[in-house]
């Protein structure tokens, strides 16, 4: 009989799989994209109400022998239900015979891999002395985030904005606490964009952007990372970038075709490439820089597989019959 593992959101969690080894499968998993080597078609999805939508996302990276297919959710309105922004499921084949391994939840995953990517594009672009990081969004990712800056950078301070001015709170004070640093909350936005050395937009991803930050915001050799698309980001201030990056090129085309990204800078890299180092990331310490990370299919597959294999090891998870 056929049987599969069902790990909940509490086992992959449990499994341990630490920010510092998700960091190290994604820079793997990016040296495999640029030379050519995975299989990632563009994500594909429903939108069943107003900025939320429910995605597709599927993977293969021989090396790594992960195939796999996420189905996550993404509702704003969840938080005036008291449920999470973000949910999903993932689903791990056996890249051989094509059968289920593994099906787990995809929350832990997306959160450690979104910021694993930020810190991956921040440790080529932005400034090795980056102490000083401005958080707009202080839910799931704007933790994640911090958590994987804090494995590249030698943090002092974190500048927390949040329409929620009681979640952003919540986040100063638990982020002091994990993070040994200063955390401070900011009034508006503009106060967690300018005079900090990294700038990460982490709120929902919006349909029409509201398009806060504005030109002359981000400082003279600040790095951006905008995790929501470019719902934070007006275009002149996107404009103002020197070198423009993204995760995946064809993919960041696809959603300019789809009406996004409209006035943002042409592409300098994509992440592989400066992983792979066929070009240059940071030259000098003026340059301002930013990479819009969209999240990658192949991002969560390289973390299932890590999960998934831990799993085993540690004997965590329900198996069920197929």
């Amino acid at each position: 009989m056929q049987k599969l593992l069902y790990l909940s959101q509490q086992e992959v969690a449990a499994v341990r799989v630490t920010m510092a080894e998700v960091i190290a499968a994604l820079k793997e998993m990016f040296r495999e994209k640029v030379a050519g080597r995975i299989e990632m078609p563009p994500k594909r999805g429903i939108h069943p109400s107003q900025d939320a939508f429910i995605h597709a996302m599927p993977a293969y990276i021989p090396r790594m022998q992960a195939a796999g297919v996420k189905w996550v959710s993404a509702y704003p309105q969840n938080r005036l239900r008291g449920l999470p922004y973000i949910n999903g499921l993932l689903i791990l084949n056996d890249a051989e015979t094509g059968m289920p391994l593994c099906v787990m939840d995809a929350a832990w995953i997306t959160a450690k891999r979104t910021g694993a990517a930020t810190a991956i594009a921040a440790s080529y672009l932005a400034r090795p002395s980056s102490a000083v990081v401005g958080m707009l969004g202080c839910g799931v990712q704007g933790r994640s985030n911090l958590e994987a800056l804090a494995e590249v950078f030698r943090l002092q301070k974190v500048i927390a904005y949040d329409p929620d001015h009681k979640a952003a709170k919540r986040y100063c004070q638990e982020m002091s606490e994990q993070f040994a640093l200063e955390a401070i909350c900011a009034d508006e936005p503009r106060q967690a964009v300018s005079g900090c050395d990294i700038v990460v937009t982490a709120g929902p991803i919006l349909k029409v952007p509201h398009a806060s930050i504005q030109a002359g915001w981000l400082d003279e050799g600040a790095f951006a990372a905008t995790v929501d698309f470019d719902s934070y980001w007006h275009p002149a201030a996107m404009r103002e970038v020197d070198k423009f990056c993204t995760d995946d090129t064809p993919q960041f085309a696809h959603y300019q075709e789809l009406g996004r990204f409209q006035g943002a800078p042409a592409v300098y890299a994509d992440l592989g490439e400066l992983v792979s180092q066929k070009v240059s990331g940071r030259e000098n310490d003026r340059e301002r820089t930013m990479s819009c990370n969209l999240g990658l299919a192949a991002e969560d597959v390289a973390g299932a597989r890590q999960v998934y294999n831990r799993a085993l090891d540690k004997g965590l998870g329900t198996w069920l019959s197929l």
